[in-house]
């Protein structure tokens, strides 16, 4: 029996297609499972007496607030951080690597899609009369050895991926577009929490500077009441002298901290991505410390996986060595690809364009690789060790945000043990000192004494002004190391993968 092309191309269809259906489903290589995290029941200090009764804030293992630098109260602060999840440069790059994952997944996609290239071309011709193919074979008579050649085609491919190479490569490349997502809510996590930090510095040095503004103020009338009295005689030049001293050494604490305060503008700037000075502004005018909340929600452990962009990430790139694998195992196996051309030829050009002048081919490629020198089974090696390695960091990542976690918890429980210490130092100092200068004004006692309890006064009303702001700074480290904050930024840019 006699078949045309097209019959013969409906045949070789019928017959492969049900093979084509049954081996599309076919896929190499070891599946991805999630890694068990083996997350404890409670945080570890939690089970020992590391917070301290009495203080003004406590942790909680309820739900955390994503939006946790609300609980601060000061508005400066929430307009910061929803400005900062716009603006941040850093943000913008990693959103434009989220794009770019995504279009390297549409690239390796393309490859288990049929592929459909349209050729038109023209060439005028001229064959030397010796040379081949004339000379193998007697020409027509009058036959021309110069002529024009017209063509018009469609070429075709299609590579079946039987045993899902390509597949694989598609879920590789959807894990890289989730690790670069979640690379980005790290930097979203990270570029809050240190704008949060800059700002509450930023506070807790301003009150700084107010702290020794009045003892400023303290020193000038203790210098005036010493030279009033050195004027009647009673005090001496030592009085004096020590008076003066004291207020030039208090006046030299301004400088580093107004240094300081401008460095910290300028940083919340940059994370801004603003200019330098432009914030000055809206920052330079004095606030007050803002306050931690009374309680402190954290969570469980068995969250934190799916809470801290680093252990999602790791997790992403876990599966993508995994993908990877079954990658270099498809190679091993044979590569059926459908392909076909059809054209239309002719050496007049109104030839190139009637169906009368087609020409066609079409039928299946099959690639078996037999012998590759070492290269396949080396690659295997190499993508299996690195989806060991890739499970490795996982752990170790998993094991470090526990660690963050507990660290942090201890450093915000002993911040306010310290903290209630230095406020009973600083009350004990002011007392002093109000005791001390009556005394020196009744004659009772040298200005050497007053002199040393003012000392220890600015000390201690300065170490409580860094206790506060450490421990707000401390309850920002907690949160970071919990995972809590980067949601705000997948609302100003691409999350999904």
């Amino acid at each position: 029996m006699t078949r045309t092309p097209r019959g013969w191309a409906v045949c070789w269809a019928a017959c492969w297609a049900p093979w084509v259906i049954v081996l599309a489903g076919c896929t190499v290589g070891p599946d991805f499972h999630p890694p068990v995290s083996g997350a404890p029941q409670d945080w570890p200090s939690q089970k020992f007496p590391s917070q301290p009764g009495g203080v003004a804030s406590r942790t909680v293992d309820t739900a955390i607030d994503p939006h946790w630098w609300n609980s601060f109260a000061d508005p400066t602060l929430s307009s910061l951080v929803a400005r900062v999840a716009r603006q941040n440069l850093d943000l913008q790059a990693a959103a434009e690597r989220i794009l770019q994952g995504r279009a390297q997944r549409e690239v390796v996609r393309s490859q288990g899609l049929p592929q459909i290239t349209e050729q038109s071309s023209y060439m005028h011709t001229r064959l030397s009369p010796v040379g081949d193919p004339v000379a193998l074979v007697v020409p027509a008579p009058n036959a021309p050895l110069e002529f024009d050649l017209y063509q018009n085609g469609l070429s075709s491919s299609w590579e079946l991926d039987l045993f899902g190479r390509v597949r694989r490569g598609v879920e590789a490349a959807n894990a890289d577009t989730q690790a670069a997502i979640e690379d980005r809510r790290g930097i979203a996590l990270s570029a809050i929490a240190e704008l949060a930090q800059d700002y509450l510095q930023l506070r807790g040095v301003q009150a700084e500077q107010a702290i020794a503004e009045r003892n400023l103020d303290l020193a000038r009338q203790d210098t005036e009441l010493v030279g009033r009295r050195f004027a009647d005689g009673v005090a001496t030049i030592l009085d004096l002298a020590q008076a003066r001293a004291e207020q030039a050494t208090i006046a030299a604490t301004l400088s580093p901290l107004r240094t300081q305060e401008a460095a910290l503008i300028n940083a919340i700037g940059l994370l801004l991505g603003e200019a330098p000075r432009t914030l000055e502004a809206e920052l330079r005018p004095a606030a007050a410390q803002p306050v931690v909340p009374p309680v402190v929600p954290i969570g469980l452990p068995a969250t934190l996986v799916r809470r801290r962009p680093d252990v999602r990430q790791a997790e992403a790139r876990l599966h993508s060595a995994t993908a990877q694998t079954g990658v270099a195992v498809a190679e091993f196996y044979p590569d059926v690809t459908l392909m076909g051309t059809f054209e239309l030829q002719g050496l007049r050009f109104k030839d190139a364009f009637g169906l009368y002048a087609r020409q066609f081919q079409v039928g299946p490629s099959v690639s078996i690789p037999l012998f590759e020198g070492g290269r396949l089974r080396g690659t295997l090696r190499m993508r299996q060790s690195q989806q060991r390695e890739a499970a490795i960091n996982f752990r170790r990542t998993l094991l470090e945000a526990w660690q963050e976690v507990d660290d942090a918890l201890t450093a915000y429980a002993e911040a306010q043990r310290r903290r209630a210490q230095v406020a009973d130092a600083a009350a004990q100092n002011a007392t002093a000192l109000q005791a001390a200068r009556q005394r020196y004004a009744e004659g009772v006692i040298d200005f050497l004494n007053i002199n040393q309890i003012q000392s220890q006064l600015l000390q201690s009303q300065n170490d409580l002004a860094s206790s506060d702001t450490q421990i707000a700074t401390d309850l920002v480290m907690l949160y970071r190391a919990l995972g809590g904050g980067w949601e705000i930024a997948d609302s100003t840019g691409p999350s999904r993968p």
